[in-house]
């Protein structure tokens, strides 16, 4: 295997060495060079000697030494130096499986690749790894590593994820963990499937593997559906079952371990109709990325914000704020707060229920475009339009539907801000302060 360098980075130690666009990288110190994982950890040393096959055919060596740590300077094709691995698995909750055709094609790509777990914080199922990738994993102490459990009964799994490998599989979690790797699991919670007495038995066997932090999430159910696997969703009892069950637990881990480790989403707190605890109850937000503690960092965040600002009845403004169903109660709250502070500043909340994917789905961060559009073109918008920036793809430009922001905009007349979950970026839009923090 090897990978063809792109580019060098100019004074680099590689450009210095002589290292030159179109070369192809073999091996570093003796290792083969795959992909990313590879290249990262052994350009690391202080002393290297990479072996390199230059236009022409001829292989070579290249001798560097730099200060440990410090990045040798070369670039390639992409960021994984291959391609992206797909995910084997037929799960009966997956969501991409419920999204409509003709959406861009790349919302459709399931990936399950351990590397991205590692360098972005994807969740991977482990069905998808080799015995070498695992035993890289272990040599390079990969750490931590996400990943999307679901249940750890074996027959139960196979049954969920679609794939006749997925309860053995689950054997590689205690040969990560005996090895020392940080583990932090997520459980795609199904009522009827793996709830009750089927997570309780997944949350000890995954405390009995000591992994660092169990995430449990509601299933979404979309209304594309047809021909798919019958899934339920969770009424308010089943809800307020599972956040019980979760928190005793937590509790329980407080006691034994000093930190919770054990959350349940947002989302399923809002289902039970009970409260978002405090931030405190989260820790670190380790979880953030699952939905857990998203509310209580963000009421966190602005009114510890909010506390030190001096009130000023000289801002005049007016703003809306368009969010998911679920998290409406909550923003009106924290915005009545912004209101008390500085008396000219009104801010409308708007609930946009999801037309486009269904009334199942209440989250911000599944909102479309033209629900957006739909739901607020007869609406009192005011000076701007705030949005979480997760209904946006990286770029923040386009919505699931494909939708472009700017489109929003022109059809609303109204100027649209994507606001992160961050308290500080949210006031300072509602003031008018926002200046290269939106």
């Amino acid at each position: 295997m090897a990978v063809i360098i792109k580019d060098v980075i100019r004074r680099s130690y590689a450009e210095r060495a002589g290292c030159e666009a179109g070369d192809t990288l073999l091996s570093i110190n003796g290792n083969d060079i795959v992909d990313v994982l590879d290249y990262r950890f052994y350009q690391l040393n202080s002393e290297l000697e990479l072996k390199i096959r230059d236009i022409s055919g001829v292989i070579h060596s290249v001798k560097i030494r730099k200060p440990e740590y410090e990045e040798l300077g070369l670039e390639f094709d992409t960021y994984l130096m291959d391609k992206e691995k797909s995910c084997r698995n037929k799960c009966v909750f997956c969501f991409i499986d419920q999204l409509p055709k003709g959406l861009r094609q790349s919302l459709y790509f399931k990936d399950d690749d351990s590397r991205l777990s590692f360098l972005f914080g994807n969740y991977v199922t482990l069905t998808n790894l080799s015995e070498h990738e695992i035993s890289r994993i272990i040599k390079m102490h990969i750490s931590p590593i996400n990943v999307s459990v679901h249940t750890t009964n074996p027959e139960l799994r196979v049954k969920m994820m679609g794939n006749r490998f997925a309860g053995k599989s689950l054997s590689i979690l205690k040969r990560l963990s005996d090895s020392g790797i940080v583990i932090n699991a997520q459980i795609v919670c199904c009522p009827g499937l793996n709830d009750g007495d089927e997570l309780k038995r997944s949350v000890n066997d995954l405390l009995d593997l000591n992994v660092n932090l169990i995430a449990v999430v509601p299933v979404g159910i979309t209304k594309f559906r047809e021909g798919l696997y019958p899934l339920t969703p969770f009424t308010e009892k089943k809800a307020a079952e599972t956040v019980d069950i979760l928190e005793n637990f937590g509790e329980m881990c407080v006691k034994k371990y000093g930190k919770r480790i054990v959350y349940a989403a947002d989302e399923l707190y809002i289902k039970a109709g009970y409260d978002i605890p405090d931030a405190a109850f989260y820790g670190d937000f380790e979880a953030i990325e699952n939905g857990v503690g998203l509310i209580a960092m963000l009421k966190e965040d602005l009114l510890d914000e909010l506390e030190w600002r001096d009130a000023d009845d000289s801002i005049d403004r007016k703003v809306s704020i368009a969010c998911g169903t679920s998290a409406a109660p909550y923003l009106r709250e924290l915005m009545n707060s912004v209101e008390e502070k500085f008396i000219n500043v009104t801010i409308c909340v708007y609930s946009i229920v999801n037309d486009f994917f269904g009334e199942n789905i209440n989250v911000s961060g599944l909102i479309v475009g033209n629900d957006l559009i739909d739901q607020l073109k007869d609406k009192e918008l005011g000076d701007c339009l705030l949005i979480s920036s997760a209904m946006l793809r990286f770029e923040n430009d386009l919505f699931l539907d494909d939708v472009h922001i700017d489109d929003v905009k022109r059809k609303l007349n109204i100027n649209v801000l994507p606001i992160n979950n961050d308290g500080k970026m949210l006031l300072d839009a509602i003031l008018g302060e926002e200046g290269e923090n939106v």
